[in-house]
């Protein structure tokens, strides 16, 4: 086993510990003074993009199967076991990782460790669990099929990743689901769940020593081998529309963006948040405040270690459509040809470090980000390390970023119908700024 503590940190805070065990599961943890919980979990370098077209939704179906019990405890088992001591348990997927995570207090950390180690070394699988928790996922589907919203946005991701993983829903289809067996199930923990892509991590009161004694008890059987690496991801952009029905018609635009380990990142998180990442932003102001087209609109930027997209999401009645798509244009060009103003740029640094020391004081949040950093950087990130490149920004990078944007292919989604269609679509059309623009 080897042991890395990172120093680097925020004077007067502690710092996060780093170990690795031999078969290369990294545990990580650090300790929150004031903080009388523990949260803590396993984290998983596999979500959905690491499926093939056959098995679209098994990473989601699998995480949905971890409480329904195991070789040692039923399903009831677990709710009643972590609940007695008073913690909550639970598990959520995602394109590149899957976690399962507790909150205890600190003298229950062995039995959370113990349940979730539980969990994925001794999955049960059930025949009548698992075609109950199959009913429940397709109740889900139908749910997600119901909320335009979550149709709009499954449609931008099939147009900017098409014909790949990324460009699939998370949580599968109503065929597909319906498709898996417990051996299918069983297939996929085997191929991904190893222990070099996995991290344990815990935030809290929490000794160091004390979770890596844990992981060496509870997780020391994993698979010691490295796992398969998801296929590279392809940004194509492209449009997609659904005319189903709904009072509103809702609108994604996208755009490729630079991946979680291009020096550019940063910037184009911190565009996201000038033009809308809350009241005082660009989108904000001029889309509701001044015009009243929508009740919400809002842009963000989403990374991964090979990818990234740039979206804006607005909704609308049907006739201003075509109006609400032309402004976030000009928005954007607006920014592009004239850049921000350094009050602006000041504003989205203050919401960056807030949104940054709040996570410091939530002992989930910690614990996520220990987990995500290492998997997708290698080792935690810092808060000054974090802090220096939100000052790093500058106007000129913001409006270069926003340049980028516009040369980008187009990523479009709407949901619902939308009145004034060929205006809305001519817009599409010359979308991208001419090339002396680009320059």
């Amino acid at each position: 086993m080897s042991r890395a503590t990172d120093r680097s940190s925020v004077p007067g805070r502690p710092a996060p510990e780093v170990s690795r065990l031999s078969n290369g599961l990294t545990v990580a943890s650090i300790t929150m003074p004031g903080v009388e919980t523990v949260s803590l979990g396993i984290w998983v370098g596999a979500g959905s993009r690491s499926e093939t077209a056959s098995e679209h939704g098994i990473a989601h179906f699998l995480e949905h199967m971890a409480f329904k019990g195991t070789a040692r405890r039923s399903a009831r088992d677990i709710a009643e076991e972590i609940e007695a001591v008073g913690g909550d348990i639970n598990a959520a997927t995602g394109v590149d990782s899957t976690a399962y995570y507790a909150r205890v207090l600190p003298g229950d950390s062995p039995l959370a460790l113990d349940i979730l180690s539980d969990i994925l070394l001794n999955p049960g699988f059930a025949p009548d669990e698992l075609e109950r928790e199959r009913g429940v996922i397709l109740q889900e589907i139908a749910a997600s099929l119901d909320s335009p919203e979550d149709t709009v946005f499954d449609l931008a991701q099939e147009a900017a990743y098409p014909a790949q993983p990324l460009g699939r829903p998370i949580l599968g289809t109503m065929q597909s689901i319906g498709a898996f067996a417990r051996d299918d199930l069983s297939r996929y923990l085997g191929a991904h769940y190893h222990a070099p892509s996995m991290v344990l991590a815990a935030a809290g009161a929490i000794e160091h020593a004390d979770l890596v004694q844990l992981a060496e008890q509870r997780l020391s059987e994993l698979d010691a081998t490295p796992a398969p690496t998801p296929e590279d991801a392809r940004y194509g952009g492209g449009i997609r529309h659904s005319e189903r029905y709904f009072e509103q018609s809702h609108l994604v635009m996208g755009f490729e963006a630079p991946a979680l380990h291009h020096p550019e990142y940063i910037q184009m998180q911190m565009l996201a948040g000038a033009l809308g990442g809350g009241m005082s932003s660009r989108l904000f102001q001029e889309v509701r405040e001044k015009r009243g087209l929508c009740y919400a609109v809002y842009s963000f930027a989403h990374s991964l270690a090979d990818t990234g997209t740039f979206s804006v999401y607005a909704a609308t009645g049907p006739e201003y459509a075509d109006e609400l798509f032309a402004v976030i244009r000009d928005e954007i060009r607006r920014a592009a040809d004239d850049g921000f103003h350094p009050d602006e740029l000041a504003r989205v640094k203050a919401q960056a470090k807030m949104g940054l020391f709040a996570s410091l004081e939530s002992s989930g949040a910690r614990a996520e980000q220990l987990a995500r950093h290492i998997l997708l950087y290698g080792r935690p990130l810092s808060t000054e390390e974090l802090l220096e490149k939100v000052e790093a920004v500058t106007e000129e990078d913001l409006r270069r970023q926003a340049v980028r944007l516009l040369t980008s292919p187009l990523t479009l989604a709407t949901v619902g119908p939308i009145a004034n269609r060929a205006r809305f679509d001519g817009i599409a059309e010359e979308f991208v700024l001419p090339p002396s623009k680009a320059a």
